[in-house]
């Protein structure tokens, strides 16, 4: 019996012993094992550690939910975007819930109601619907915003939701930190007024310690397959599978390429983009071989729809490399040969490809 497990201290034993089986995703015979490579790796399941102990553990009351943020600078999952602040609560889909706060002026809100997760067999955490700003999401005059997650269907602002709903996502994307405010969010169970919550339970501390540890290999896996596959064509971004990305919870308004890059420290991946078609926003970005953004906070590994300097005929020329070639756009692959790396375009009414080359630093004009 679960209490038995709790009490006798097996539950946490048992818990220990998967966590540490997530390291054979580290040690994987294809992974990157360069000394910065091999380290991050190691940094990079402490991160998922903690994601999902506050997943799992500290923020998993659906009678009393409570936004929390599962990627963030320190702990990152699957090309994480440095535009996004990311946001999740954990709901129960039988139940309707109440988002409010105020709107902020960030450039784009988006919220996905999900099923399932990377702690699954299947690693399925499928959209069960979205809203965002680039369709119907609409804000009150005085900037606050009121959002209905429910079953049946409400006036306004309504996310659907279904009875395997676990969690719902909030997306704030960014053009400029420095000048737009984000949205400021809280959630609560609508019939839950004047409950209160219960005691912890021996029985939810087994659930949970096992979901944890479920959560932390499932994810690590998830993104060391994706890594692998990405190999396959270092220095290219080809389009991902769009189907693919949405049953892993990607954004629907979004149209995803993932792939690798492999540079020798004197060439340049020299990525053009011929025309920028009308979008809410798009972005490049460098991550390493984890699918973790690299350190976004102090240096430039990615570029957006503003932060990007455009040629006079509206073109764009984004250069990769581990030296600044002393020209725009230079993103800094801080120390990394290899890596993955992504691009998005974020509500575009086309794609235009991304064409891609690799130069050598003497050879740029």
């Amino acid at each position: 019996m679960e209490q038995d497990k709790v009490m006798s201290g097996a539950a946490w034993a048992t818990f220990c012993d998967e966590l540490k089986q997530a390291g054979d995703q580290i040690l994987r015979p294809e992974a990157a094992d360069d000394p910065l490579s091999r380290a991050e790796g190691w940094r990079y399941l402490t991160r998922l550690t903690r994601v999902a102990l506050d997943m799992f553990m500290e923020c998993n009351d659906r009678d009393f939910p409570s936004f929390y943020r599962p990627s963030h600078e320190t702990a990152k999952i699957g090309a994480d975007n440095p535009d996004n602040l990311y946001e999740r609560a954990e709901i129960n889909g039988e139940y309707d819930y109440k988002i409010s706060g105020t709107r902020g002026s960030v450039a784009y809100l988006g919220l996905i109601a999900i099923a399932g997760g990377y702690e699954e067999a299947d690693s399925n955490m499928r959209s069960v619907s979205s809203l965002d700003t680039h369709g119907n999401l609409t804000a009150n005059a005085d900037g606050t915003i009121e959002i209905i997650l429910s079953r049946t269907p409400q006036a306004g602002n309504w996310l659907p939701i279904t009875e395997d709903t676990i969690a719902v996502l909030v997306r704030q994307t960014f053009l400029d930190r420095k000048t737009e405010r984000p949205a400021e969010l809280t959630i609560t169970r609508l019939d839950r007024e004047n409950a209160k919550p219960v005691p912890l339970t021996p029985q939810q501390v087994q659930q949970n310690l096992e979901r944890t540890a479920a959560f932390v290999k499932g994810t690590a896996t998830l993104f060391a397959d994706w890594a692998q596959g990405f190999k396959t064509h270092p220095n290219t971004l080809p389009p991902a599978d769009q189907a693919y990305c949405q049953k892993l919870g990607g954004d629907p308004n979004i149209f995803y390429y993932h792939s690798y890059f492999k540079l020798a420290e004197d060439e340049i991946l020299l990525i053009e983009l011929d025309e920028i078609p009308d979008c809410e926003n798009w972005n490049f970005q460098l991550n390493n071989y984890w699918m973790e953004s690299l350190e976004y906070r102090y240096v430039d590994i990615h570029l957006n729809k503003h932060t990007a300097h455009y040629q006079a005929d509206g073109s764009v020329r984004i250069l990769v490399a581990a030296r600044d070639p002393g020209q725009p756009n230079w993103l800094d692959t801080t120390g990394h040969g290899e890596g993955t790396m992504a691009f998005r375009w974020i509500g575009a009414n086309r794609q235009v490809q991304p064409r891609c080359s690799v130069i050598k630093q003497g050879d740029l004009k």
